[in-house]
This record gives structure tokens, C-alpha cells and sequence, in this order.
């Protein structure tokens, strides 16, 4: 079991780079806010969601994040009429994909304060270890 110190480093990681990860979806999910199908009635992008689990880690002596799965949002897709358009179906719609803009702009707020809390706690970790350095070799 590694000391406290080491272990807030090892928890703190696994958040950062939890949030690392979702922070690469929700930009995935941006990027094909309005990515239609390439054929005529074909699906458009599907939002991707991610699901994170906790495991204890022995050597921590605590529990760590790491990303479970990534899967797919199966909400509906939005329909669209415009006949124009390459990828309209026979009835002139078309098929956008599921991503809400204002969901995934409150997910990414989420998930970069989660991250700028998990990097605070590496600084204060990093910190208070070269303190302890700086008391050790003061005695």
C-alpha cells in the first residue's frame, strides 16, 4: 500500500485521466453535431456516451476511476424536412443526429471543473511531498 501522499497522486490520476477521456467524447459528439447520413434516409452520427467504474486498487489502498464502457446514446434522431438535401429519404427528411448542444456543452463544463479539481489535488499532493523533501533534509 503506497503512502497517503502517493495514493491522492494515483486517485487524483485516474480522475484526470477519467475526464480526459470524456472530455475526448463530448468533443466527438461536438464535431458531429450536424453530420447527416451519406445516403438518402441513412443515420446520421450517433451520440456516443460514456460510462466510467470504480476499481480498488490494492496497491493504492483505494478505489480508482477508469472508463467502463463507451457506448451509444439511442434517443431518436432529430427529422429535419428539407427535400434539398443529398441525404433526404423519399418524403424529403432528414435524419440529424441526436446530440443536444446545450447537454453537451453542460457535460463539458462538468467535466473540465472535474478535471481542474483533480489537477489541484496533484499540485497540493506535489506540494506538500516537497515540503516533506524540505523538512527531511533541514533536520
Amino acid at each position: 500500500m503506497l503512502d497517503p501522499l502517493s495514493s491522492s497522486l494515483a486517485i487524483a490520476g485516474s480522475g484526470l485521466k477519467a475526464q480526459s477521456s470524456r472530455m475526448q467524447v463530448i468533443s466527438e459528439n461536438l464535431a458531429n453535431a450536424n453530420s447527416t447520413g451519406a445516403a438518402p434516409g441513412a443515420d446520421p452520427y450517433r451520440r456516443k456516451t460514456i460510462t466510467f467504474t470504480g476499481e480498488f486498487d490494492r496497491m493504492v489502498g483505494a478505489r480508482l476511476v477508469d472508463v467502463k464502457s463507451i457506448g451509444a446514446d439511442r434517443a431518436p434522431f432529430r427529422l429535419e424536412h428539407d427535400p434539398a438535401h443529398p441525404a433526404a429519404d423519399e418524403r424529403g427528411y432528414v435524419k440529424l443526429p441526436n446530440v443536444n448542444m446545450r447537454i453537451e456543452m453542460a457535460d463539458m463544463r462538468e467535466t473540465t471543473r472535474s478535471y481542474e479539481a483533480n489537477l489541484q489535488v496533484v499540485k497540493q499532493a506535489r506540494s506538500m511531498i516537497s515540503m516533506t523533501i524540505d523538512l527531511l533534509r533541514g533536520s
